[in-house]
């Protein structure tokens, strides 16, 4: 039985999609003790080896893509317990749809593969929405980030791509964000998290470690450890007095636990 694989997709960038990537990365390897794969299928502008402080990598998916290598010599182990196929910061010509079939050959290695995808309508995006079993949409809270997001759906539901869920990103609470029921009746997808927008996590992005292995006891930590735990069938629950005081307020982040709930089973 091989991996699920996952793509992260958005047509906005800046709003967090590679950030999704390595965090969902980082929790499922650490806390659930799964074997990972993140797959950097941003070909044109890649950075997903850059959050993790890889910067210059010698074998890259452009190599794989282009049947120079073997995509087990693309491989490398991280020491935040993932493995990463990091993609070239020299922009090459590659045959992207190739890409499935690539993955088809290591999937039995793996519990997860994550693909973060580019945040453009292309050949690279559509690469990603064909090489997953299903997708995870990241938008923020505000109607331009959001109307990127019906565009992605719609993209997506006609690639005949499964839609798993939402994620809504750098959330400050504010009175001027738009709320889940805007997000999920513009969509028709369940926002499956909620994640805040908290300082440390520019900090962690500076020292290129995730932000839920840079500070696990923050609120944007637990929200990645109960979306990762829902994408594998299981549960996370939050011990701290405070977060469970903070959650009768919160209605937004009750429908987001609610949502999960519903998507695990």
């Amino acid at each position: 039985m091989g991996a699920k694989t996952i793509g992260i997709i958005s047509l906005k960038g800046g709003v967090g999609k590679t950030t999704t990537v390595v965090n969902l990365g980082a929790v499922l390897s650490n806390e659930f003790s799964k074997k990972v794969l993140i797959v950097d299928a941003n070909l044109s502008a890649p950075n997903l080896g850059l959050h993790v402080g890889i910067i210059n990598p010698q074998r890259t998916l452009h190599d794989v893509l282009n049947d120079k290598i073997d995509i087990t010599q693309s491989i490398r182990s991280h020491e935040l317990g993932f493995d990463i196929i990091p993609a070239s910061l020299t922009p090459k010509v590659t045959s992207p749809m190739k890409l499935k079939n690539k993955l088809e050959k290591i999937k039995s290695k793996y519990d997860i593969i994550l693909i973060d995808s580019s945040p453009t309508l292309n050949q690279e995006i559509l690469t990603t929405m064909n090489a997953s079993d299903e997708l995870l949409v990241v938008t923020g809270p505000d109607y331009p980030t959001l109307i990127t997001t019906v565009q992605a759906v719609k993209s997506a539901k006609k690639k005949g791509a499964k839609i798993s869920g939402i994620i809504v990103n750098k959330v400050k609470n504010k009175k001027h964000e738009l709320n889940l029921n805007d997000i999920e009746d513009a969509t028709g997808i369940p926002v499956l998290s909620v994640i805040p927008d908290q300082d440390f996590v520019s900090e962690a992005l500076a020292s290129c470690i995730p932000g839920a292995v840079y500070a696990p006891n923050k609120d944007f930590s637990i929200e990645y450890m109960k979306l990762a735990a829902a994408l594998i069938g299981e549960t996370y629950e939050d011990k701290r007095i405070l977060s469970k005081i903070k959650g009768f307020f919160r209605p937004d982040l009750m429908r987001a636990e609610v949502n999960r709930m519903l998507f695990s089973k």
